[in-house]
């Protein structure tokens, strides 16, 4: 058990039956009345960011997490499979745990986060950004200056990017 003393950015608490990784805090002092620390919590399993406001001294649960590197293997259904980089062990994770599982190459490394207690994944985190191959365009309209046209552009796994014809050159998007 730790207190609101030991509040820092990055602490995984336990809150409301649910583990928060604790974003942002400030210690409040008052000048007429008790301190408090005003704290924004980011739901692990959920993504939720609620803000909450702790009395000092107040006890809080903290649990240890820890991050693993994990190699996305395939997707079979809801289930997507995993290989951990350092042992070479197996998960498989729920297509609700994740954030863009469409946006999920074969291969692509993401960082997982566990729970030491019972050594459950809680939350995987996605590469900030993937490179997908376009697999197919419509031409532009000579009419219309290339800055104003709107394509669409269908990506390897089955998604479609909307955006600006300014170059028909590029065969891979970010």
């Amino acid at each position: 058990m730790a207190n609101t003393s030991d509040i820092k950015k990055g602490l995984c608490i336990r809150y409301n039956h649910d583990i928060f990784k604790i974003i942002e805090f400030l210690h409040v002092k008052p000048g007429k009345g008790p301190a408090f620390v005003r704290t924004k919590l980011k739901s692990v399993t959920t993504g939720k960011v609620i803000d909450n406001t702790f009395s000092a001294g107040h006890k809080i649960e903290d649990v240890r997490v820890e991050t693993h590197k994990f190699q996305f293997l395939y997707a079979e259904g809801e289930d997507f499979h995993f290989m951990n980089t350092e042992d070479y062990n197996q998960i498989t994770l729920q297509k609700s745990v994740l954030d863009a599982p469409d946006l999920m190459k074969e291969g692509e490394i993401v960082t997982v986060l566990i729970n030491t207690e019972d050594a459950s994944p809680l939350s995987v985190e996605m590469p900030s950004h993937v490179i997908l191959e376009v697999t197919h365009t419509e031409p532009g309209v000579k009419a219309i200056p290339p800055p104003m046209q709107q394509n669409q552009r269908p990506l390897k796994p089955e998604h479609v990017l909307m955006f600006l014809c300014l170059s028909m050159k590029e065969t891979k998007s970010k």
